[in-house]
């Protein structure tokens, strides 16, 4: 040891090595230990960072992997891998911006680096840029044609694209070079899926489980395509808890001393129904609440506060709490979207009496007296965009400009848009005959008075499809071919789920004239 306690240089080097190898043989315990021992002495030893750092990662320990070479980078940000392995840290933590930035940083010093390709790649598709997220791809697959996991993730984006039938091939040439690939069979059951080739989708889904048992998104969506057919089996309820696992629903999962509610006798016990997706999820499941209160049970539902006035109409419902707010005492708890597992809910069992909710008296004698009272003419509400945050909104919304055509049938019109977009705000100013009431929409009570007081509403996949269907009003609902939702099923013009509701479907991507044209004729009959 040298006179200030510090090992020598040469001791270092020999325990990084030592650290080093025992990281290539997996001893992971070892190698952070004798990595921890160099940084000790050598706090600022790049070698011993950036790789301590990429064993972080490899431990799932994604903060202090970026911390740690963030540390290295400082010292020199011209090293290629440590730059990659701080990508490879930023995407599991969720910051595919920051990722990017480092997987382009290490392309700038390594031009050929496949693997930072391939990873650029899947950050792009995360960040919705999946022109780029091809071309990074292709640029990997030309510098190594035989990397299965680059073709699996290529056929991502290209179903992403609408290009389903290269996804499938693209999916196919992984599985020639790496049978065992369970992504590969995910991502071809995916393209399968939307292609509605559904039978050939679920075998794909059952070899990718087969492959990887804890595979969540196989059997999530494995689960969804079962549904999405029409089979509501308990199979398919069982599978559709699996969307706990992904990494999407995970972090909405919530932590309750008391058990899940799975369908046993309930009398004389309080429930607590949760909210757990967005308001439509909301009010087309709440509906099951008066059947645990026929079983014997004391409800207590929580909802999203914009749902609360409107919610106070459900029968069955003994208490109602504001997400956010205190929860009474409750003996068992149930997701709202968990409702049909426990309930062995299938297509011939939906509870689909309508109207299960009402506005508020107050809400409606206010909306009655603005609109003027009676009116010979039919009054028709329209919605033509969704949650811009939504997943799917590029397939399921329309812009106002389709819409025209519709708009001059002989009626009274009313916007019941909340968010206006950019471009559609100009267009409908300049629409006479058509009234926009969505900014004076203070929640859903508001909502669903004006709702009560249409003739009929037309509206693509969001919320107000389902409030609709909830009040028993006449609502044509347009949906998209991409993306389909499995409560709507495939092929079906009408729902099991609300009995006043007229599905008009796409047949052709991204294609909503003709969807439209059929709900003008129909308007006329």
């Amino acid at each position: 040891m040298s006179d200030d306690g510090a090992l020598p240089s040469a001791d270092l080097a020999a325990d990084l090595q030592r650290a080093l190898a025992y990281h290539q043989q997996g001893d992971f315990a070892e190698a952070a230990e004798l990595y921890d021992s160099v940084l000790a002495v050598a706090p600022d030893h790049f070698d011993a960072l950036q790789l301590r750092g990429a064993l972080a990662h490899q431990l799932g320990q994604n903060e202090e992997a970026v911390h740690l070479l963030t540390r290295a980078l400082v010292l020199n940000s011209n090293h290629a891998v440590a730059q990659y392995n701080c990508g490879l840290a930023l995407v599991a933590l969720e910051r595919p911006e920051e990722a990017l930035r480092r997987f382009n940083h290490a392309l700038a010093l390594r031009p050929h680096y496949v693997k930072a390709l391939n990873n650029r790649g899947v950050v792009l598709v995360k960040l919705k840029r999946s022109a780029e997220a091809l071309a990074s791809y292709d640029r990997a697959l030309a510098l190594d044609p035989g990397d299965a996991e680059i073709l699996a993730n290529r056929s991502v984006v290209l179903a992403s694209l609408g290009r389903l039938e290269e996804a499938v091939q693209s999916a196919s040439d992984a599985l020639a070079l790496a049978p065992g690939s369970g992504p590969a069979f995910y991502n071809r059951a995916n393209a399968l899926g939307e292609m509605h080739r559904s039978d050939e989708a679920l075998a794909d889904y059952a070899r990718a489980i087969a492959l990887q048992p804890d595979y969540a998104g196989a059997h999530l969506n494995q689960a969804l395509c079962r549904l999405i057919t029409g089979d509501y089996s308990a199979a398919a309820w069982e599978g559709y808890e699996w969307r706990w696992r992904t990494a999407q629903q995970n972090r909405q999962l919530r932590s309750f001393a008391q058990a899940q509610w799975l369908g046993e006798d309930i009398t004389g016990k309080t429930i607590l129904l949760h909210a757990e997706q967005g308001f439509g999820d909301s009010i087309q499941f709440c509906r099951y609440a008066p059947l645990l209160a026929a079983r014997g049970a004391r409800v207590v539902l929580e909802v999203q506060r914009p749902l609360m006035a409107l919610m106070a109409s459900l029968e069955g419902v003994s208490q109602l709490v504001a997400e956010g707010e205190a929860l009474p005492a409750f003996d068992v708890h149930c997701p709202l979207l968990s409702l049909p597992r426990a309930f062995h809910t299938t297509l011939t069992t939906i509870p689909s009496q309508v109207p299960y909710l009402q506005p508020s008296p107050e809400a409606l004698a206010h909306w009655r007296a603005r609109l003027g009272g009676e009116s010979a003419a039919r009054r028709i509400g329209v919605v033509w965009a969704g949650n811009r945050h939504h997943g799917n909104d590029a397939a399921r919304s329309i812009g106002l400009g389709a819409f025209v055509p519709l708009l001059t049938q002989r009626a009274l019109w009313f916007s019941l848009q909340k968010d206006v977009r950019p471009g559609d705000d100009d267009l409908l100013k300049s629409m006479p005959g058509v009234q926009h009431l969505g900014e004076a929409l203070k929640d859903f009570d508001d909502t669903a008075a004006v709702v009560s007081l249409m003739d009929a509403v037309i509206t693509v996949d969001t919320s107000m499809a389902h409030l609709a269907g909830a009040l028993g009003k006449d609502v044509r609902i347009l949906l998209p071919r991409a993306g389909a939702d499995w409560r709507w099923m495939l092929k079906r013009s009408d729902s099991p789920w609300y009995p006043t509701a007229h599905l008009y479907r796409q047949e052709t991507v991204g294609a909503w004239d003709d969807v439209l044209a059929q709900v003008a004729h129909d308007l006329t009959l």
